[in-house]
């Protein structure tokens, strides 16, 4: 980053917005001609779960279909949580968002008649996820949009920097602090900007097994937590039944649309497992098939994806991109079953934003999967996060350009934290241990409650500001699921294994309400006082 370039903002109406993923490259189109500094802590398209994505994006645009059919699906997954006018109007938009997409270049299949060709997923009553040539979706659309981006003069894209740090300024935002990637003592860098848009993407490599990349550690929520924000459900984590288990981190991620074309899941005794605790067996949803998975491993019994018979040697051709990974491996799907395990794979909750993606802070927006808008719920359905990420990321692009941003101020003042030290040895690794064994698919009060006080030590002692970030969001999660004495959704508790009805509302928490509960643990404060829910 050269001199000129330490104010991003040279211009009053120009917008910051951190992340490079879906969420932001889509939001950073949409402003245009608007000046739009985006910043990526990885090379664009590297570092966001998007690339990642092998399902592709739910939206009812097939004959026969209809955006209250997809709503509903929507709010009968989420567990009781789903903000219903929300999901209504996400599955409305999905068209024109598809359009856009189609527009930036993404192709997306199409069937002998030149219609979008549509696939069904878990949970869906019908068919309407588009693919681009069967699981390359995300790598698509993220190739479409990188080219998109580099060639609008307005967006201007800083790689290899990481924010660290959301500053605010009289209850509103006033700027960032970045440091250059991979050089935790160098010099950070204070950018002003009173418009800053979060995309930063999820939680998920704050989990020793994820389907997710290094840059999902939770970052964008904890700077915003930091900052005072309001954080809407972080109990709800959803884990992906089928990650390849091959020795890789992150896990490769056999798509759940393998089971839509009637893959089937076994034990390491040929025996399928999955028809005796769910009447959709291995469509059933995410959460049930993730905790299906999970005892059969508990168990001391492998499991396996078969696609042996339904696809067989049509492998290769519908599924590219799994074939890949497993042969690399040197399994050849075609032929032999795929080791899976559960994995965390996507977070339901997240900084809580109303319907133009507004946080609770002034001047901050955010969008993708580091935002919660309530569409999800307790558990998200198929491919329906894509499709959040490009409506949201629009209606940020709306909702600003239909704003008057204060101009910024040009030196906003730093946080107490600059100095920074190296990650500690073994520290990251213990963390992502610690998520997976006490705060992963299935949970319960004492394993909650070890996680809740080392994760306050670590993000109350350690001088390493990236440790700091990961130990705030995980400190958050685990909070809220030590409170959450139910199981609902995504988030199982084995000492409160049902439903409780008088618990079907969100959570909405902050990071001192965090700090409350861990002080509570450790018997420096009243348990009766220290909770989350707040509406």
């Amino acid at each position: 980053m050269s001199d000129s370039d330490h104010d991003v903002t040279r211009h009053a109406d120009n917008v910051v917005i951190v992340g490079g993923g879906l969420a932001g490259l889509f939001c950073a189109l949409k402003l245009a001609p608007r000046p739009v500094t985006v910043i990526s802590a990885a090379p664009l398209g590297q570092g966001a779960s998007t690339a990642w994505a092998q399902g592709g994006i739910a939206a009812a645009v097939a004959e026969g279909d209809s955006a209250e059919a997809h709503a509903a699906d929507t709010i009968a997954v989420g567990a009781g949580l789903v903000d219903e006018a929300v999901a209504l109007g996400l599955a409305r938009e999905a068209g024109a968002r598809i359009r856009d997409l189609l527009h930036y270049g993404v192709p997306f299949d199409r069937d002998l008649e030149g219609k979008l060709a549509v696939a069904r997923e878990a949970a869906h009553s019908a068919r309407r996820i588009v693919h681009v040539r069967g699981d390359m979706a995300g790598k698509a659309i993220m190739s479409a949009l990188i080219d998109a981006v580099r060639s609008t003069p307005s967006i201007r894209v800083l790689e290899g920097y990481v924010a660290e740090a959301l500053l605010t300024w009289d209850g509103a935002v006033a700027g960032l602090q970045l440091r250059q990637v991979g050089d935790a003592t160098a010099e950070p860098v204070t950018v002003a900007s009173r418009a800053v848009v979060l995309a930063t993407g999820g939680i998920g490599h704050l989990y020793a097994v994820t389907t997710n990349p290094t840059e999902a550690s939770g970052l964008g929520l904890a700077i915003a937590a930091r900052a005072g924000a309001v954080i809407a459900d972080p109990e709800f984590v959803q884990f992906h039944p089928t990650a390849i288990m091959v020795g890789r981190d992150p896990a490769p991620l056999a798509t759940e649309a393998l089971r839509g074309e009637g893959a089937t899941l076994i034990n390491d005794r040929g025996e399928r497992f999955m028809q005796a605790r769910h009447p959709l067996a291995e469509l059933a949803p995410r959460d049930i098939v993730a905790r299906g998975v999970f005892a059969e491993i508990a168990a001391g019994r492998g499991v396996l994806l078969d696609a042996t018979h339904a696809l067989g040697g049509h492998f290769a051709e519908k599924f590219p991109t799994v074939h890949a990974s497993c042969m690399s491996a040197g399994i050849d799907p075609a032929k032999q079953p795929i080791p899976v395990a559960p994995a965390a794979h996507y977070h339901m909750g997240g900084i809580s934003v109303d319907i133009r993606g507004r946080s609770s802070l002034k001047g901050l927006w955010a969008g993708g999967e580091v935002s919660c808008t309530g569409a999800h719920g307790a558990n998200r359905l198929a491919s329906n996060s894509l499709l959040e990420a490009v409506v949201y990321a629009a209606r940020i692009a709306e909702d600003i350009n239909g704003s008057t941003i204060a101009a910024p101020i040009r030196s906003p003042v730093a946080p107490n934290d600059q100095r920074n030290c190296a990650m500690p040895p073994m520290a990251e690794r213990k963390l992502r241990a610690m998520m997976t064994w006490h705060i992963g698919v299935i949970r319960d009060d004492d394993r909650l409650a070890e996680a809740v006080r080392s994760l306050a030590d670590i993000e109350r002692d350690t001088g390493n500001i990236a440790l700091r970030n990961m130990a705030t969001t995980a400190l958050l999660v685990a909070t809220s699921a030590w409170a959450r004495r139910e199981s609902r959704g995504a988030h199982y508790r084995v000492d409160y294994p049902t439903e409780r009805p008088a618990l079907a509302h969100r959570t909405m928490t902050t990071l001192a309400a965090a700090r409350e509960i861990a002080a509570s643990l450790s018997g420096r404060a009243s348990v009766r006082t220290a909770q989350p829910i707040i509406a």
